[in-house]
């Protein structure tokens, strides 16, 4: 019986369906951790711990290279809350062109009774547009990104997409009808309305800056819904000063954009509704079935993609260092104590490797012997033996 660790309180909703297999507690050695957003840099893993699975998208609160050293798979949920964010942005598309937001600030500030008269003079302050016929630039067109683009063109709105990594998986998922812009400048250049929805990495930090502003028609409306630091906002509140950008939306606020009539926060409540975090706790549950169980790997951090049927009576995984030789020195192990090996697998992700061997016939004794050998090898992380059921 495996030992889950919840945090956030999010966890049972997805595991209830599975309690009888897996024993949900706060064990001081637990072989999973089910999280959402607690901060994990300044808590020591224990080593029984093999893996970390987020109910969300962003991996920023765990500690990777830890992670990885401690022989711990590290995976996140990606489109567990894409629904909640597309719903999200579509609000707030229309929202910003009606200019909601004003009018009902004027309305809670009119309330004498000559309200009627008096909205009905000043309502021309507030005229909005219609979004059909305007132009959407999405940037990313993953889980997130081709959800808000199809939703836009269902309004009569004219989707442009941008998205120089797009896999073919992701790309069925896209209208025909979205437009492909083959560089970002080209996106933007005609768009009435921008939104961000790409991963946060080295790559897209600043992805929306300076010069991506100056891109854009005067006028544009933003919208940030995807990691901080992806748009620099230092650039869009001077593109604000300036009258290139009419509204800044974002999920993730600073200090320097609190007080600002022309941008709006919202307290990072994109993936925040019932469903998606239903959704969330039950996609983490079952990849930490499927992989304490099988050891395959699918929407892992650290590890690579590996998907293996396990039809033979035993299993053995090793988390290993991407480095020259390692398969030999594996499977020189397993010869030296006579296993016939009728399976074997390995992909490597960045610095790091994983090798799934699995055999017909072991015993006990030889099972820890092997166990112990394999983890002499100095560049492994972790062995693990699992028996088929």
């Amino acid at each position: 019986m495996y030992q889950i660790k919840t945090y956030n309180a999010i966890a049972q909703a997805g595991l209830d369906t599975f309690t009888n297999d897996y024993a949900l507690n706060q064990s001081d050695q637990p072989d999973a951790y089910l999280i959402r957003s607690v901060d994990l840099h300044h808590q020591a893993l224990p080593k029984s711990l093999k893996v970390i699975a987020r109910a969300g998208a962003g991996v920023n609160n765990i500690p990777l290279d830890v992670a990885t050293n401690n022989g711990t798979a590290v995976f996140n949920t990606p489109g567990s809350n894409a629904n909640a964010v597309k719903e999200l942005i579509i609000a707030l598309l229309v929202i910003a062109s009606r200019n909601l937001m004003a009018a009902a600030g004027y309305s809670a500030e009119h309330t004498e009774a000559d309200v009627s008269q008096r909205t009905e003079h000043d309502k021309t302050k507030f005229n909005g547009t219609e979004l059909l016929g305007k132009t959407l630039a999405v940037i990313g067109l993953g889980h997130v990104g081709s959800l808000v683009a199809n939703a836009a063109l269902s309004l009569g709105m004219n989707v442009i997409g941008y998205d120089p990594y797009l896999s073919a998986d992701a790309a069925w998922n896209i209208s025909k009808q979205v437009q492909r812009a083959a560089t970002l400048q080209f996106a933007v250049n005609h768009a009435d309305y921008v939104t961000v929805h790409v991963p946060k990495s080295e790559d897209s930090l600043n992805l929306i800056g300076a010069t991506e502003l100056k891109a854009m028609p005067t006028g544009v409306q933003l919208f940030n819904y995807s990691r901080g630091g992806i748009v620099d906002n230092a650039a869009v509140l001077d593109a604000i000063q300036a009258g290139q950008v009419a509204h800044y939306y974002t999920d993730f606020g600073e200090p320097r954009l609190a007080n600002q009539a022309a941008v709006t926060v919202t307290p990072h409540i994109g993936g925040s509704t019932i469903e998606a975090e239903v959704n969330g706790a039950t996609q983490a549950a079952r990849t930490i079935m499927t992989y304490l169980e099988t050891g395959n790997v699918q929407y892992a951090i650290n590890l690579p993609t590996l998907n293996v049927p396990f039809n033979a009576a035993y299993r053995f995984t090793v988390m290993h260092q991407n480095v020259p030789n390692m398969v030999s020195q594996i499977t020189a192990k397993l010869a030296e104590a006579g296993l016939n090996i009728t399976t074997m697998a390995n992909a490597a992700k960045q610095h790091t490797a994983y090798t799934i061997i699995d055999v017909d016939d072991l015993d006990h004794e030889s099972s820890q012997h092997l166990i112990d050998a394999l983890n002499k090898i100095p560049a492994v992380y972790r062995v693990r033996l699992l028996i088929h059921h």
